[in-house]
Parts: C-alpha cells; sequence; structure tokens
C-alpha cells in the first residue's frame, strides 16, 4: 500500500488497473495498493454471522429509507463523511439498552435508552405461576428515556417483562420479580 501525495496524474484517477492495482481514497488521502482477490479460505462460524448480520443490516437500510421521514432522521444523525444509509445500519447492528425497570404502586416506569431511538416498550405482568395476567405498550414520558406502562394490578409475587424495541427490531427483553 502506498499513499500518493502531490501526483497530478493520480489526483483525479480511482479504480482498478489491469486487475494489478487499486487506487482510491479514504480522507482526502490518494492510496494506491494491490489488487485484493477473493479469498481462498473457508470462512469461520463467525464470519459466516457476521456476514448475515451485515446482509440483514443492508437490508433494513436499504428498506427503511424509503421512507422520506425515516431517511431525514437518519441523515440529522449522520457525522462527516457519513450519510443516512451509514446510520440506518450502525443502527441495526445495535439493540436498545433496558437500564432500569421501576414499580411505583401501579405504575412501571421503564429506563431504556438506544444510540438512536428506541420505538416502543411492551409490558407483560404474569403471576407467580407464570400465566398472563396483562400486557400492553407503555408510554413514553416528556424526558424521551423514561417509559410509563399503568397495570390493573401488580400483586406480589407477580413478574414483569419488559421488551424494548429500536427501529430496525433489535429487542431486548429484561424482567423484574415483585416482592
Amino acid at each position: 500500500m502506498a499513499i500518493v501525495t502531490n501526483n497530478l496524474l493520480l489526483q483525479f484517477v480511482e479504480g482498478t488497473i489491469g486487475d494489478q492495482i487499486t487506487i482510491y481514497r479514504r480522507k482526502d488521502r490518494i492510496i494506491m495498493a494491490k489488487k485484493r482477490g477473493k479469498s481462498t479460505k473457508k470462512p469461520t462460524k463467525n464470519q459466516v454471522a457476521a456476514r448475515q448480520k451485515m446482509a440483514e443490516a443492508a437490508a433494513y437500510a436499504v428498506a427503511i429509507l424509503q421512507d422520506p421521514e425515516i431517511k431525514a432522521y437518519y441523515e440529522s444523525k449522520a457525522g462527516p463523511g457519513q450519510n443516512a444509509y451509514n446510520m440506518a445500519i450502525k443502527d441495526a447492528f445495535k439493540a436498545p439498552e433496558v437500564q432500569k425497570i421501576q414499580v411505583e404502586e401501579t405504575t412501571v416506569v421503564v429506563t431504556a435508552k438506544d444510540e438512536f431511538r428506541v420505538a416502543e416498550v411492551a409490558v407483560k405482568v404474569l403471576d407467580a405461576a407464570g400465566n398472563i395476567l396483562e400486557r400492553g405498550n407503555a408510554i413514553l414520558g416528556r424526558n424521551g428515556v423514561d417509559w410509563y406502562y399503568k397495570a390493573g394490578s401488580l400483586p406480589h409475587g407477580a413478574k414483569v417483562i419488559v421488551v424494548a424495541a429500536d427501529l430496525p427490531g433489535n429487542e431486548t427483553v429484561m424482567e423484574v420479580q415483585l416482592e
């Protein structure tokens, strides 16, 4: 690999020359390198999983950016050298984080964060035997982080299960046992 400086000939050239040399730009620098070919090694399980995840993230990005409102949202999150497509892929790779669950009388308060946006928080209340007493979606509070779910009742020994989901559909599940 060579970094080219002050060369008028290569200043406006990008691409592959004769299946031997590739010229490309990274951060306003011209880089000349040997053309890379496909690997002859069999990919590992982790590589296959990473490729699958990337394919799913790319498919999500292409589909979701058809919506002008969501595209504008992702563009607003992009930094220098980034675009809405990059941000959509980045969002698809990371699930939201449920930081804590608080129970205040019959209200369940869920603190959930995501680098981009938590799309919804679903709450299930189960009795001690594991039967579902009720379920529903929480409502986002004014601070943009806390989600509120008003339960009909929260008996002792019940279990509260919270599922936080982001725009790409990544989910994080957290549960708390009531005493």
